[in-house]
């Protein structure tokens, strides 16, 4: 049975991720601090990206235990959260909150899932903890949060919603720089290995999958939506652009 990414934000169990589409990410070697910062022939120039500190709630401080890292990117999985896209953008860092709350408290997870989030006017959060240009090991793909990154565009992107320019710009550009620091064309195909048989792969199978993939991928789930999955070779293309890569004919 296809699943959405989440259920919405219309009650508090809408705040946390699907149950079966991601999994707490397993601890692994910790990155040299400053190795996945090498210079390559592709970097994109870094996006804006706000700090956690704008949506954590200070008033509620809770244990952060010590990230996770991989030895670097080289796929970002898009999402999106099955919210309410009619929101006014002031109000994504209540969003995201009521996200981190659903996935800390009802799903006792240590942090939230996804390692970044953008909403519809393009504004780009970090996510989950351990440092934006590292390798940090998410918990937004179940069997593939290894070596990959999340990026949770904040809304409902089902057939025939639409798709905020300014969004899928910031998926790109944020894209562009991940993929960039391991040197990895967006438009380019990685190899990955499953983790978890729950996901579309059996536990151990190497694959390779788009190194800018929807959720569906590797999952059996609707997620990130049809309408942004339709997005996706867009900001391939984009993303690479981005990188100071050559176009491609298209197909």
């Amino acid at each position: 049975m296809l699943l959405g990414c989440l259920p919405g934000l219309t009650a508090v169990l809408a705040l946390a991720l699907c149950a079966r589409g991601v999994e707490s990410a397993a601890p692994v070697r910790l990155a040299r601090p400053g190795a996945d910062r090498e210079a390559t022939a592709h970097q994109a120039a870094r996006p804006r990206i706000l700090s956690r500190t704008v949506w954590l709630d200070p008033a509620a401080p809770r244990s952060q235990p010590p990230p996770r890292y991989d030895d670097k990117v080289v796929a970002v999985f898009v999402h999106h959260t099955d919210s309410p896209n009619r929101y006014d953008c002031a109000d994504a860092p209540r969003i995201i909150r009521a996200l981190y709350a659903g996935q800390t408290g009802i799903r006792s997870w240590d942090d939230i899932g996804y390692n970044f989030l953008v909403d519809r006017c393009g504004t780009i959060y970090e996510g989950r903890a351990g440092g934006v240009d590292r390798p940090v090991t998410g918990a937004h793909a179940q069997g593939f949060n290894h070596r990959t990154a999340g990026i949770a565009a904040l809304g409902t992107f089902t057939a025939g919603v639409p798709v905020p320019r300014a969004m899928t710009d910031a998926i790109a550009a944020l894209a562009a720089w991940k993929l960039g620091l391991a040197d990895v064309d967006p438009r380019a195909r990685a190899r990955l290995t499953s983790s978890n048989g729950q996901s579309r792969f059996k536990a151990g199978t190497a694959t390779t999958l788009p190194a800018v993939a929807g959720h569906n991928e590797g999952f059996m789930t609707t997620c990130p939506g049809a309408a942004l999955t339709a997005r996706l070779p867009e900001i391939r293309r984009t993303a690479a652009r981005l990188q100071g890569r050559t176009p491609t004919a298209r197909p």
